[in-house]
């Protein structure tokens, strides 16, 4: 139990408002709550049933549990809160993983029957919520984070492979994770365990056969608009005080226009940058709070309040991730919880309606528009020219050479080179811990399985494709971690099953055409949302992080964590490619930095866990 007490308080930030535990043999468990639906102390968890036999312990919201209550009622169910939790512990005794397909929301969950001496775990369809897991010979270990497992001191030994995808992705794609033995439980699957005895099946899966939808475009908008007001209204269920994130894009304005009109005093919150006017875009977010009559707060971030948080938020990763806008993320979450406990946002919109840059690109090939042929006659010119995120111009120049490049690939090599960070010859001219063929082989293994369901038809592929890897592993991981760090909930209306499975009927161009990316969701809410949203050039925000690797981290990066001395003990990197990299770093302009971040962050997380390479062969 001691081991089970630091787990729990090692997720502490999660869930401040209570910490139990729950024994039983060889079972316990444990839970910290971030109180949202019924405050009482009767709703803590470990929940466990008046019989004594089933305990549940339970992350998220379950959003129809009023509707799954009252069916349960009509069986002769008796409930003693007003909780969600007891409904979800209730409606698994009842009919067990059946149950999960009626089950509206986002959730990870472990249940325990105690007479089979079992434990049931799941999670939701779209992962939302997070559930990693570690077994050995003598026992299984599951929690929302990987910190929660560390704390019962498990071996930390490296998956070579993850390594190698990390660096491509800036993130691990499930089951896997950066450590041996540690994997994540995928989207729409769930566990049963009894004694020795494991199985893992699929509970819900995103139907692969897509644009099935036969109406007309007309009908298909104005069914976003239905199930988009259906979404939210379910996600305003809260007893604790509930807002939005209002960025000014089109996405988190539709959710707060229609949550407004469910909620008058409705809170609103956004972030702008005081040090970087050209990507400050709080005017637009104002704007729309402005339309919609919310109580707005708007929060100015100097470069240094970027450069702090990174802090706070580099202690938090149980493996590396390395998506910079985790730290705008953050703040973000930061402040808005001191005004609220619950906030919608728009993510998962771009992933489900074509709204990345990426999927520009995608469509002007297989399109045979223009701009990919001139692409490639300008491409020898551009090899000459300065390619970066580091500045508009080498930022413009970098697009159009990637362009051409895409240009010549065929569709899996294409969505494989538009969604990573990095070319594979690069990873193995990096690393010398993959410098193996059973290495190369599961790399190779794992990329084929990624791309898979890419096979050369139309885009809406590429957008399923996204929805199995980026979205959960990526942006959901990103909002999920970033946001639960200050035990604020973020419920993600564009998210819910059914507007999921309606994108994925879409036929592609409802989703884009030659003018508009996200056609759909601008064309569904044109007349909701004010017309300035709709002339406006679209900006990516890149975190200035080249300024701090050259002035505040300069001392961190050059004596530390990329110190001659380090890298040869470490064993990970070959010495020759980081003294290159160093040398690009702090005397020219001509190096990525979302790389060396990715790289720093690794770097921090490997010398935080105490991670050895020379452990890791004595015990192999």
């Amino acid at each position: 139990m001691i081991n089970l007490l630091a787990a729990n308080n090692a997720l502490a930030h999660r869930g401040p408002d209570a910490g139990l535990l729950f024994d039983h043999n060889r079972c316990g468990l444990g839970h910290r709550r971030l109180a949202v639906i019924d405050l009482s102390s009767d709703a803590n968890q470990p929940m466990t049933d008046a019989t004594g036999r089933y305990t549940l312990v339970f992350n998220g919201e379950i959003y129809n549990f009023r509707h799954l209550r009252a069916t349960l009622e009509g069986r002769g169910v008796a409930f003693r809160t007003q909780s969600d939790t007891e409904v979800l512990l209730q409606w698994l005794i009842a009919h067990g993983t059946g149950g999960l397909q009626h089950l509206h929301g986002f959730f990870a969950f472990a249940l325990y029957d105690a007479a089979e001496e079992s434990l049931l775990l799941a999670r939701d369809r779209m992962g939302i919520k997070p559930l990693v897991w570690y077994e050995d010979e003598d026992k299984f270990l599951f929690a929302s984070e990987i910190n929660g497992l560390l704390a019962f001191r498990i071996p930390r030994r490296i998956n070579r492979a993850s390594i190698a995808q990390y660096f491509q992705l800036h993130y691990i794609p499930a089951p896997y994770t950066a450590l041996q033995n540690v994997y994540k439980l995928p989207p729409g699957y769930y566990m049963c365990l009894k004694g020795r005895n494991r199985e893992t099946r699929q509970w819900y899966a995103l139907p692969e056969k897509q644009g099935t939808f036969t109406g007309t475009y007309e009908a298909a908008c104005k069914e976003l608009f239905r199930l988009m007001e259906q979404s939210v209204a379910e996600r305003m269920a809260a007893d604790v005080p509930l807002g939005t994130f209002l960025s000014g894009g089109i996405d988190s304005s539709v959710v707060t226009g229609l949550a407004k009109q469910l909620k008058a005093d409705l809170q609103t919150f956004s972030i702008g940058y005081a040090d970087e006017p050209f990507f400050d875009e709080t005017h637009y977010a104002e704007m729309v709070a402005k339309h919609f009559g919310t109580q707005h707060h708007t929060f100015k971030l100097r470069n240094d309040d970027l450069f702090a948080a990174v802090e706070n938020i580099l202690p938090l990763m149980g493996e590396p991730f390395a998506d910079s806008s985790a730290i705008p993320y953050y703040i973000l979450s930061q402040k808005t919880r001191k005004q609220v406990t619950v906030a919608l946002s728009g993510d998962g919109a771009d992933e489900l309606f074509a709204g990345y840059q990426k999927y520009r690109a995608e469509w002007m090939i297989r399109n045979n528009a223009w701009q990919p042929q001139l692409a490639k006659f300008l491409s020898p010119l551009l090899q000459h020219l300065p390619q970066s995120r580091n500045s508009a111009w080498a930022n413009r120049f970098r697009r159009v050479q990637r362009l051409a490049d895409a240009t010549r690939m065929n569709p899996q090599e294409r969505y494989w080179f538009l969604t990573t960070f990095m070319p594979e010859k690069t990873i193995w001219d990096m690393l010398q811990i993959i410098d193996s063929e059973e290495v190369a082989i599961e790399v190779a293994r794992r990329k084929a399985t990624l791309r898979q369901t890419v096979r050369g038809g139309d885009l809406n592929e590429i957008l399923f494709a996204d929805m199995q890897l980026v979205l959960p592993n990526d942006m959901l991981h990103k909002a999920d971690s970033m946001s639960m760090a200050h035990a604020l909930e973020v419920r993600v209306p564009f998210l819910d099953h059914r507007i999921a499975e309606f994108a994925c009927s879409l036929p592609a161009e409802y989703k884009i055409n030659a003018r508009l990316n996200k056609r759909i969701v601008q064309d569904a809410f044109r007349s909701f949302l004010p017309a300035a949203l709709y002339n406006r050039p679209k900006k990516g925000f890149e975190v200035p992080l080249l300024t701090a690797f050259r002035t505040e981290w300069h001392n961190l990066l050059e004596n530390k964590l990329l110190s001659d001395d380090f890298i040869c003990e470490q064993g990970v990197f070959k010495p020759d490619y980081i003294r290159k990299l160093k040398k690009l770093l702090f005397e020219s302009h001509s190096v990525e930095q979302n790389h060396v971040w990715a790289i720093m962050v690794f770097q921090s997380w490997w010398q935080r866990l105490g991670i050895s390479l020379a452990a890791e062969t004595e015990q192999e």
